[in-house]
């Protein structure tokens, strides 16, 4: 410890800019001070005097006001003050990070008719745009005449608000506030050991002890299995990567064996950390395995958990980086991170180890892009005009021009494109087709743009031969890589429609445009492909039309009372605090934990789904080893909020997500294990879920039925109804909008819910996941709409997007967001996540892992903000205020003459005009 004068450093070198305060002193060196002018050397410049008045007071001024400067230089007078709330204020919204912790430290004085002491308080206020003013306390102090006193505090806010104002306040009327100096900082320039400030931890520190076995296996053991510290193996064969020794996991008899090190003390709650590992694998004859890092937490209230942190493909021939990131909501008892997952029998291999906290990588900047020519076909020679020049066969096939194809665009591009002029009605013939990949194809890499979605749309056709439908797919080839532009399925002599998009974010070297997918010796007839960047803005105008007349209503406020003769002119003042329209999100048990998390999730949110806490292989992971409390725990939460919830899922048929126990039961014994799956969850939780999704993904799977009859999906269904009355109860999966996928194609989806219902299942909901990626407003409309005849509500149940660029993942997010909400047949949208590190996909969340709004939050943000409607005008003559506005709750406030009144109502959908009468 360094102590100078009355202050005291608790560095050890005493180079810290942090210094704790004995008595009255003034804090160190602000070299990263936020506060502009902090000791008012440049007057009151960047201050300013909230509804009083300020001057300065300088070493060499005669105009002292009872006290000298502390630090020997400036201070400043706060005077005419008539409020206790008066005070000097500094904007600093651009200096705050959200989840940084602040300290606060002002040397403060009081002048002027006061006996005794008073206090000084440093105060924030948080200015949001349509929700007014919020204040957090920092911290008070008292002062009297004569002594200069210290005011210090905390802060930290989870986001950042339009506007941060800092101010010091807190005297009677009429006592003057002296300010000396003013710092507020975030102690990471400190080196101090104290510092555990959330957005103060230093970036890089090393939490594992010994992370490349320098001092041997000290810290490092087994889990379940021997570790070997080596230099060498396999007679000199395999040799460190970096350093001079690795460790070999060996003796393992279970795929959770490996090596492990206790970092229990050493990572802090809600802050993100960055594994690496290098690694390999040695022995038992495997030659390729994926080794995966793994957090082990124990909690006193929740027992244990496992979080998986990353994984890799590991060989026995090179060392290869594992890499991964972790948060941990809560805070628990112990912590232990090991790398498992080889075969028993198979030794892991670590030259290193690596856990720091990780860094705040920059977002990427916006795409910029040249002319885009929005609704250009790049496909050259796509009417045929010149043959099949432009286009070669991919494979042994031969192409030829043919006539006879449809004349119109497909209905899809034609709503991208608008009026156009008619197609050719000259098609591609393919013979000769030995491969199911053969067919025309085309380079197209010099006419892509990067970051412009593209909307891929065709006519197809085969020949006859096949013994069945028949899946055609416009595919494309970027450096030898996959991508799906859209599949139909074809089953007989008629033209069908392909409709997809695309989108490269990373320059390639090549990119290869074909066609294919009926079986070999089936001709194809391809008509038409064409592939065109879209113009989100023109559709988003449309949609704006369309969101008019589908979510808002024409409104009048009626106004009646004792002051009704004297109305007509007063001010009315209309403000929407909630749109009905439900947006929800997935949640699991340990975001709870985290009061960020929490928070952002309330504020913006109304309903909510469960990740996992509500599944079967969660609720029962053994045979009548229950666990429900992490489903209760999360429904208390939401209803303590006043936010609905849906059920997801009762059962779901993918057989690779039931539990094994479950895989193992007789035909007799699963059907006993339905009906109490059925009765314990619906009769625990009767009335609490607004929804099921009963049988999850039926288009993709098959588990149930294929062991219980095609009849236990409708039992599922009748019971629940049975169980649950007040349950809309939901049928869900998944690429049902995007064209990607023929087994969940809209008329296939459509087929299976009247199927169900013609069977006497009271199916009540259609549930589009929406896992989708560069999704193109007409093709997701188009599935809407073949949907929306079923006469059902549609919701989104599972929406994400993704991209590594912030940008255009908001731009993914807003499309749908538009297209969902200005569709007459959606009712609600469910986010599948927000939060960094607890979201099925990368690059899909909103905020970051420590509470930092990204801007695909951000736009988020802005679209619930653009959806809620606001006025201002005048009563009229009849005692009447008209305007249009959103669904949902509103206040009206009406300034008369005598007082000022508010009032709350609100707006259900309908067609007419709305009367509501507001009696003042």
């Amino acid at each position: 410890m360094v102590v100078r004068g009355n202050c005291f450093c608790i560095c050890d070198s005493g180079t810290c800019n942090w210094w704790f305060f004995m008595g009255n002193c003034r804090s160190g060196n602000p070299t990263d001070n936020i506060i502009v002018n902090h000791d008012f050397y440049k007057g009151l410049y960047s201050w300013h005097p909230n509804c009083c008045n300020g001057f300065i007071v300088s070493a060499n001024s005669g105009n002292r006001v009872g006290l000298s400067p502390k630090s020997g230089g400036n201070y400043a007078v706060i005077k005419n003050r008539t409020e206790h709330w008066q005070g000097l204020e500094q904007d600093i919204t651009s200096k705050i990070s959200p989840g940084s912790t602040y300290s606060v430290s002002a040397c403060v004085g009081v002048s002027g008719p006061l006996s005794g002491s008073t206090d000084v308080m440093a105060t924030l206020k948080l200015l949001n745009h349509g929700s007014g003013a919020s204040y957090m306390f920092i911290g008070k102090t008292s002062v009297s005449k004569g002594k200069w006193e210290m005011v210090e505090g905390i802060f930290s806010l989870p986001t950042v608000p339009n506007q941060v104002i800092f101010y010091l306040e807190g005297p009677p009327p009429g006592v003057e506030l002296l300010i000396d100096s003013v710092v507020i900082r975030c102690p990471s320039s400190s080196k101090s050991e104290k510092s555990t400030s959330i957005g103060c931890s230093a970036v890089g520190d090393e939490v594992i002890i010994n992370p490349q076995f320098e001092n041997g296996l000290s810290n490092w053991s087994g889990r379940g299995c021997q570790v070997v510290l080596h230099d060498s193996m396999a007679d000199g064969k395999i040799l460190p990567e970096t350093g001079k020794f690795f460790a070999s996991a060996s003796e393992r008899t279970q795929n959770w064996n490996g090596i492990q090190q206790e970092i229990t003390g050493r990572v802090q709650r809600k802050l993100a950390y960055n594994v690496t590992a290098v690694v390999r694998i040695f022995g038992n004859n495997v030659t390729t395995a994926t080794i995966q890092a793994t957090l082990w937490v124990h909690t006193p209230d929740r027992g244990e958990q496992y979080i998986g942190i990353g994984k890799v493909q590991a060989t026995d021939k090179d060392w290869v980086q594992l890499q991964g990131k972790f948060l941990l909501n809560g805070s628990p008892s112990r912590v232990i991170i090991y790398l498992e997952g080889p075969p028993p029998g198979t030794d892991i291999l670590v030259n290193a180890l690596s856990v720091k906290h990780a860094e705040k990588i920059p977002p990427l900047p916006p795409p910029i892009i040249e002319n885009p020519d929005y609704g250009v076909n790049i496909v050259t020679n796509s009417q045929l005009s010149d043959g099949t020049n432009g286009w070669f066969p991919l494979g042994n096939c031969n192409l030829s021009a043919a006539s006879g194809s449809p004349k119109i665009l497909p209905p899809m591009a034609r709503d991208s494109l608008g009026v156009h002029e008619p197609l050719s009605g000259r098609y591609i013939l393919v013979k000769n087709r030995t491969q199911t990949w053969m067919g025309p194809a085309q380079m197209i890499t010099d006419k892509l743009k990067l970051f412009l979605t593209y909307q891929v749309s065709s006519w197809v056709q085969i020949g006859s031969g096949a013994s069945g439908p028949q899946n055609v797919n416009v595919a494309l080839g970027v450096d030898n890589q996959w991508v799906n532009g859209g599949q139909a399925e074809v089953k007989d002599r008629r033209w069908h429609e392909i409709g997809g998009s695309f989108r490269i974010e990373k320059q390639p070297l090549k990119v290869m445009v074909y066609v294919q997918g009926p079986a070999a010796g089936v001709d194809l007839m391809v008509a038409g492909l064409q592939i065109f960047p879209v113009d989100r803005v023109a559709r988003f105008k449309h949609l704006a039309r369309q969101t008019d007349k589908t979510r808002k209503r024409d409104i009048i406020l009626q106004f009646s009372g004792s002051e009704s003769s004297s109305l007509f002119g007063t001010s009315v003042t209309v403000m929407q605090t909630q749109n009905s329209f439900p947006i929800g999100s997935c949640i699991n048990r340990t975001n709870i934990e985290n009061e960020d998390f929490v928070d952002f999730f309330v504020k913006n949110f109304n309903w909510a789904v469960f990740g996992n806490e509500l599944k079967w292989y969660w609720t029962e992971p053994q045979r009548g080893n229950f666990n429900y409390k992490d489903a209760d725990d999360m429904l208390a939460l939401c209803q303590n909020n006043k936010i609905e919830t849906r059920g997801h899922c009762i059962f779901w048929e993918v057989q690779s997500t039931v539990q094994q126990w479950i895989q193992a039961l007789n035909k007799n014994d699963l059907m006993k294990a339905v009906q109490n799956r059925l009765t314990g969850l619906l009769t625990r939780y009767k009335g609490k879920f607004r929804h099921y999704d009963v049988n999850n993904e039926m288009l993709h799977g098959s588990f149930y039925q294929d062991r219980l009859g095609k009849d236990i999906r409708t039992y599922m269904f009748k019971t629940a109804n049975q169980l649950d009355p007040s349950a809309t109860l939901f049928v869900n999966d998944y690429h049902v909008e995007d064209g990607t996928d023929t087994r969940s194609c809209p008329e296939k989806y459509i087929e299976q819910i009247l199927d169900l219902q013609q069977q006497g299942a009271p199916v009540g909901g259609i549930g589009i996941q929406g896992h989708i990626d560069n999704p193109v407003g007409p093709i997701v409309c188009s599935a809407l709409d073949k949907l929306g005849v079923v006469g059902l509500p549609i919701w989104f149940t599972e929406l994400d997007v993704s991209s590594l660029n912030e940008h255009i993942r908001g731009e993914d997010l807003e499309v749908m967001l538009r297209e969902a909400f200005a569709h007459p047949a959606v009712e609600g949208v469910m986010l599948w996540g927000f939060w960094e590190l607890f979201m099925s996909r990368d690059n899909a969340h909103l905020v970051d892992a420590e509470g930092e709004i990204n801007e695909a939050g951000k736009r988020f943000l802005a679209l619930k903000h653009e959806w809620l409607s606001h006025a201002h005008g005048r009563i009229d003559i009849q005692g009447q205020f008209e305007f249009r506005g959103f669904h949902g709750t509103y206040v009206v406030e009406v300034e008369t003459e005598s007082n000022k009144v508010s009032r709350t109502f609100v707006v259900d959908k309908g067609d007419s005009p709305l009367v509501v009468s507001i009696d003042l």
